[in-house]
This record gives C-alpha cells, structure tokens and sequence, in this order.
C-alpha cells in the first residue's frame, strides 16, 4: 500500500549544500520523496512510500535518512499535531463545519494536545472519533499514517524526557 507522510528535520551548521544532500538522500533509498529546504538549517520530506504497513513505511524512511544524514535530529513526523483546518482537508468538509462537530459534541470530541491561540490535537485521535461517529469515508491508509506519526512522536519526545532517580 501507499503511504503518503513527511519527516522534518534540523540540519547540522555543517550540512547546507542542498544539492549534496539531495544526492545523499537519493543514494540512500529517499527517491520517493519531495525535498523541501525553505528555512534555513531545516529539511522537510514528502514520502510516498509503499510498504506493508504505515509504520515499516515511516521506520524505513527515518532509517533511509539517518543512513543519508546522520547529524539530522528529527523535529516530528507528519501528519500528526493538526488544527480543524488541516482535519476539514482530510476529511473533506469545510472548517465551519469540523467546529459545529466539535462544539456539538464538546464531551466526547478528542482532548487537544494544546489549547490557546492556535489549538492543536493529534490526527489520529480526531480520525478515529469520526470513524466511531460514521459517515466520514477517511481512507485507512491516512489513519494509519497518522497513528505511525503519533507513535514516533510520542516515542521521541518520551527518549527527551530526564530519567527518573530510583527510591
């Protein structure tokens, strides 16, 4: 199956030669992938990827790249953290109305991850509350995606977290 994700990346000072990087990436297996440059020290990825599953997908193209950039640290996987825009997009309705879904059902729509200013949640949580609802046809491969993004996410910011002293 094809599965459609993007990895971000900061850059080391050392790794600026866009058009090296472009060729390590390619010889490194990342030829399905669109490279974006446009902040500087930062790379972004665009894979479509066919794998059995979302998750050998995403793993193969993390390997794939640190093999290509080892200096690379990985800022997050997506789709993952999103706004109702971005889900309105997937999903395929208009903004307006992911937030009468989300007013309307205020009790059992997803926490969001952050609140304030911009409120964010994680895709895979709003995908699976509209799968239990019913009437949203959101392709599996997406869903799947979005719970392999959470997954490294999550697994990423846990490895940050400061090791707990034994009693």
């Amino acid at each position: 199956m094809e599965y459609i994700f993007t990895l971000k990346y900061q850059l080391a000072d050392g790794d600026c030669d866009h058009d090296d990087l472009v060729g390590r990436l390619a010889e490194a297996g990342c030829d399905d992938a669109l490279v974006g440059v446009g902040l500087p020290g930062r790379l972004a990825l665009e894979f479509t990827r066919e794998a059995e599953d979302a998750d050998i997908a995403v793993r193969s193209a993390l390997a794939d790249v640190q093999r290509a950039i080892p200096s690379a640290t990985l800022i997050e996987v997506a789709p993952d953290w999103v706004g109702l825009t971005d889900v309105a997009q997937i999903v395929g309705v208009s903004r307006q109305n992911m937030r009468k879904l989300m007013l309307a059902h205020a009790g059992s729509f997803p926490a969001p991850v952050h609140e304030g200013t911009t409120t964010v949640w994680h895709l895979a949580d709003v995908l699976g509350w509209l799968q239990t609802k019913g009437g949203y046809a959101v392709p599996q491969n997406v869903v799947d995606v979005a719970h392999a993004a959470l997954r490294v996410n999550v697994n990423k910011e846990h490895q940050r977290l400061p090791s707990t002293p034994s009693k």
